[in-house]
């Protein structure tokens, strides 16, 4: 896939972001079958629903799984994400055996596919996805940008 596909699965997942419950962090996740077919799509909703694996990426592996593949494997599939994977969403994603990852923004403090650890790519794994990141990289931290500076803020301009 290309980078304009790549952005097309980003921009559905900032689609799934938008739609966060108040309060949760707007990251949002999607998964899409070898040809392209979404699968499923979540946000986080860790705040919502009192869960701690309710990450977006956890939430849209486990939507996607129950319409694809054998039940738990999602082979062939891409898993797109708005912020770089965490160490429990790169592991599910791994687990899951999804064949990419494609991510927007960096996340140098808890991220797992590249920045903080490379969960993904450890050599003593038996699967290994392929990994783009940085697609839409500035508007996909702006959407948490915002979020943050509001949480700070509530009442601008007051």
């Amino acid at each position: 896939m290309g980078l304009r596909d790549d952005e097309k699965l980003i921009r559905v997942a900032l689609e799934a972001a938008a739609a966060a419950p108040v309060g949760d962090v707007p990251v949002g996740a999607a998964v899409f079958a070898a040809d392209g077919t979404e699968l499923a799509r979540a946000a986080n909703s860790r705040e919502a629903t009192g869960d701690p694996t309710a990450h977006a990426e956890v939430l849209a592996l486990r939507a996607a799984a129950r319409v694809y593949g054998d039940g738990w494997r999602l082979e062939g599939a891409t898993l797109a994400v708005t912020l770089e994977p965490c160490t429990m969403c790169a592991g599910a994603a791994v687990l899951a055996r999804v064949e990419r990852i494609v991510f927007g923004a960096w996340e140098p403090k808890t991220g797992a596919v590249g920045s903080l650890w490379d969960v993904v790519r450890d050599r003593r794994l038996t699967h290994r996805p392929q990994v783009r990141g940085g697609v839409l990289a500035a508007e996909c931290a702006g959407v948490l940008e915002e979020f943050f500076r509001a949480q700070r803020d509530p009442h601008p301009g007051l």
